[in-house]
């Protein structure tokens, strides 16, 4: 089991060891100062791993409620979150009750960002069984729904209490959906540390993958905890991704999107001399491996107009992630029709 502590203004622990999840109420307990326990889950993960959590909570003497979403990012709505609001007045949670999301990002996103604004705050615990979610949305507290003209356009920064990542859960997960978290894996890899690509191709364990991505995650979350600045560098490829999942209506998944965006900022930063096309080209291999896509059927103009909507945009610039050598991205403040360009 490791242990990577997350320094922010709320400090708090990421978890990781094979089947802790039976064991769960030893890291939740801590945190915990109410009597209620309030679990979001959704309708692919509840029936897998629900009753185990709920097991190990039961000898805390907990009083233990759940919501259960339907599963997939239309779930990440204002009318879902509604509904997570309504269930919590209507059990009486209180602030010192404490709100578990159990389940991927489209589960940590809406119950974090509930946890966020219900009495103005109270306390959450992420729990991932995804492998997009344990490297990447549960750490760092970023929560948030989408709107019909964008993604994850309303939100709120809430660090959780605890995170706990059991990596047996993966084992469960379709392949289609492992790769998703892959995609996730490629960006650390292209953005701050080469090795990560390295320990893809020699397929590494993958705890040790996900460790080496929560740690750079970490790190740039304490430097910038709010996405003022630095912590930008943790979009390469999603500028244009979230612009293909909007096109799509969310029926294209978000490493899928995340994918064919990283590829198409490495081949123009390539075309424009700002990185060796050499850069592409490994990631092109890696995406591929895991039978990511490398296209998209939707035009540079369809993409543009959907990016204009991202919250990325400050009045006519946006802020475009590029390599410029393996293992190294930079961050570069633009006007937007140079991310058009791009698209072209």
């Amino acid at each position: 089991m490791e242990r990577i502590e997350i320094k922010a203004s709320n400090s708090y622990a990421v978890i990781i060891g094979h089947n802790i999840l039976k064991d769960s109420a030893e890291y939740i307990k801590p945190h915990t100062s109410g009597n209620k326990i309030f679990i979001v889950s959704d309708s692919n993960v509840a029936p897998l791993y629900l009753d185990k959590l709920k097991s190990s909570l039961s000898v805390c003497k907990y009083e233990i409620h759940f919501h259960i979403i339907e599963a997939g990012e239309n779930s990440k709505s204002m009318t879902a979150l509604s509904d997570v609001l309504n269930s919590l007045a209507l059990t009486h949670m209180t602030r010192s009750d404490t709100m578990i999301a159990l389940g991927g990002g489209v589960v940590g996103d809406l119950c974090g960002f509930a946890a966020s604004i219900y009495m103005r705050g109270i306390n959450y615990i992420q729990i991932p069984t995804t492998l997009l979610a344990m490297v990447d949305s549960s750490v760092g507290g970023k929560t948030a729904v989408n709107l019909e003209t964008g993604k994850n356009l309303v939100g709120a920064f809430h660090q959780p209490k605890a995170v706990i990542c059991d990596i047996d859960t993966l084992e469960t997960l379709p392949k289609n959906i492992f790769a998703d978290g892959m995609a996730e894996v490629i960006k650390y890899g292209a953005i701050r540390k080469c090795e990560i690509l390295d320990y893809i191709k020699n397929c590494e364990p993958i705890d040790k993958i996900i460790s080496a991505c929560i740690i750079i995650k970490r790190d740039v979350v304490a430097a910038d905890e709010f996405d003022r600045g630095e912590r930008g560098i943790l979009n390469f490829g999603h500028t244009i991704g979230h612009a293909i999942e909007k096109c799509s209506n969310h029926e294209i998944s978000h490493g899928s999107a995340v994918a064919v965006g990283m590829l198409k900022m490495a081949k123009g930063a390539s075309l424009l001399g700002i990185c060796d096309h050499s850069i592409y080209e490994e990631l092109l291999e890696i995406i591929k491996s895991y039978n990511l896509p490398t296209d998209c059927i939707y035009t540079a103009d369809e993409l543009y107009n959907a990016a204009l909507s991202d919250k990325k945009v400050k009045d006519s610039n946006i802020t475009l992630v590029l390599p410029v050598s393996r293992g190294k991205c930079i961050l570069k403040e633009t006007e937007t029709k140079e991310l058009y360009s791009f698209l072209r």
